[in-house]
C-alpha cells in the first residue's frame, strides 16, 4: 500500500477509536449516574430539580409552579404529625428569616405535605400558624398523585411507614432554594443552621 494510503487509512482508524472512545465514556458514565441515583444536571451546571405542579394551597385554593415567580422560595416536603424534623426546620426557618432581616421580605416558604390522606387545607393552615414558626407560611396539599408528580420533580423521597392511624411518614430532608425564575438555585442541609444558611440565601441574590 503506498505510504499516503497508509497514512489515511491510519488517520481514519484514529478518529475511529476517539470517537468510539467518547462513546463508550458517555454511556459509562450514564450507566453510574443512573446506578449512584444522582441527579441530572441541566445545562446551567445546576441538577434539575423542581418543575410543574398543581396542588391545593391551606386555604384551598388551586395553585401551580407560577407561585414561585417573582419571589425567592424555600420548598421543603414534611407533615403535619412529623414528630420532629418538620417542626424543627420551620423553627430553624424563622431564624434564619431573622439573620436575613430586610431581605426576608423578598423570600416566601412553601411546606408541601407527603401525607394528604391527614393533612387538609384546614389541618396545615392551622399548623403552619403555631408559635415559633415562620409568618406566612404556604402550606400545600392535594391528592396522592398530585403529591408524587410534585415530589418527583422535585427528587424528594416519602414513603408510608404503618398502618392504622398511627402510620408516620418517611421522607427527604432537603430544603430547595428556588430562584424568582422558579428555578433551583441551592440547596440546604438541614444541619447547616440559620446563619449559614442565611449566607447561601443571601449569596444566591446577590448572583441573581
Amino acid at each position: 500500500m503506498p505510504r499516503r494510503s497508509v497514512l489515511l487509512f491510519g488517520g481514519i482508524c484514529l478518529v475511529a477509536a476517539l470517537v468510539l472512545a467518547v462513546i463508550t465514556l458517555v454511556v459509562i458514565n450514564g450507566r453510574d449516574s443512573a446506578a449512584t441515583g444522582s441527579q441530572p444536571v441541566s445545562s446551567t451546571g445546576q441538577p434539575s430539580v423542581g418543575g410543574p405542579f398543581t396542588l391545593v394551597d391551606h386555604d384551598g385554593r388551586p395553585v401551580d409552579q407560577t407561585l414561585l415567580n417573582g419571589k425567592w422560595t424555600l420548598v421543603f416536603f414534611g407533615f403535619t404529625w412529623c414528630p420532629d424534623y418538620c417542626p424543627t426546620t420551620l423553627a430553624a426557618l424563622n431564624a434564619t428569616e431573622a439573620q436575613l432581616g430586610d431581605r426576608a421580605d423578598d423570600l416566601q416558604i412553601v411546606f408541601i405535605s407527603v401525607d394528604p390522606e391527614r393533612d387538609t387545607p384546614a389541618v396545615l393552615k392551622d399548623y403552619l400558624s403555631s408559635d415559633g414558626f415562620p409568618e406566612g407560611v404556604i402550606g400545600l396539599t392535594g391528592t396522592p398523585d398530585q403529591i408524587r408528580a410534585a415530589a418527583d420533580a422535585y427528587r424528594a423521597y416519602y414513603q408510608k411507614v404503618g398502618e392504622g392511624e398511627g402510620y408516620t411518614m418517611d421522607h427527604s430532608l432537603t430544603v430547595y432554594l428556588m430562584g424568582p425564575d422558579g428555578r433551583f438555585r441551592s440547596a440546604l442541609a438541614g444541619d447547616l443552621g440559620p446563619e449559614r444558611s442565611a449566607e447561601v440565601i443571601r449569596r444566591a441574590m446577590d448572583r441573581g
